[in-house]
């Protein structure tokens, strides 16, 4: 069962989203209740590659109400979780021009913070536009089934 904690809609707006992967994070201290909370933000956050490994930086958990001096920093730098062909296959695509990695968005899978992570390709602005008229016409013929359905 999974319980959604925060979403970067950011991310589907700024990026074409396409191969999609599974991380877990590696936290400290009271970091999970925060999370649990639900109060995440990813919306500055971005995934690098250190020594054949995974991080995410800059996404915001804040401290946790309830904890006590030893509570931890907000945007520290955390470790993902992934398998080593899973990292050295997103290395490969990042050093291809124009790809980059991006959380998409964060929940509870079994009592365990999963982010998921999308490989993603930077829109330009004609193509911004483009999705939202997609999404407004989309939008529109759906309402007009509702009306007329109804």
């Amino acid at each position: 069962m999974r319980k959604m904690i925060t979403v970067n809609r950011k991310a589907n707006h700024e990026y074409f989203l396409t191969d999609r992967y599974e991380a877990g994070l590696v936290l400290q201290g009271t970091e999970i209740k925060s999370i649990r909370k639900g109060s995440v933000q990813l919306k500055d956050a971005y995934i690098s590659f250190i020594n054949q490994e995974a991080f995410i930086k800059e996404m915001h958990i804040p401290p946790y109400d309830y904890g006590n001096r030893f509570n931890h920093d907000e945007t520290r730098i955390r470790k993902l979780l992934l398998h080593r062909d899973e990292i050295k296959k997103l290395q490969e695509k990042v050093k291809l021009k124009g790809f980059t990695v991006v959380p998409v968005s964060l929940y509870l899978d079994k009592g365990k913070a999963k982010l998921e992570i999308a490989l993603a390709k930077g829109k330009n602005l004609h193509d911004k536009r483009e999705s939202e008229k997609a999404r407004d016409a989309h939008r529109e013929i759906q309402k007009a089934l509702k009306n007329q359905f109804s």
